[in-house]
């Protein structure tokens, strides 16, 4: 039996890579986004996304086997993300990779200590 006192180095292992896969994309996500803010906020990307548009609308209404969409956003999607919607990517990460990583830690815990237990003659 194990007291709850005792240092148990699987456990602190399994913590510090639980929080390393919930804690590292997101501080990753926000550092990328940091960088890369200024290149798409920039007004030469706006011209490159403005040209994109003006090609589209053009090859809208021709016929073929590809019918073009202009898109309705007139700001570029990457910057639109970048600013509005990283803060719900970061939230998600976290929840779903802490709830679905805690559980598998809880799991693998379980069996590494039933293991550990099962050899044990009492």
């Amino acid at each position: 039996m194990r007291w709850p006192g005792r240092f148990d180095p699987v456990a602190v292992a399994v913590a510090i890579v639980w929080l390393a896969v919930v804690l590292g994309p997101p501080l990753a996500l926000l550092d990328w986004r940091e960088r890369r803010l200024p290149a798409v906020g920039s007004a030469e990307y706006q011209a490159g996304w403005d040209e994109f548009r003006d090609d589209m609308r053009r090859q809208s209404g021709r016929e073929g086997p590809v019918q073009r969409k202009v898109p309705k956003s007139v700001e570029p999607p990457e910057l639109v993300w970048l600013r509005d919607h990283v803060g719900l990517a970061v939230i998600a990460w976290m929840t779903l990779a802490g709830v679905l990583g805690g559980f598998l830690a809880v799991v693998f815990l379980g069996a590494v200590r039933q293991g550990t237990t099962a050899k044990r003659p009492d």
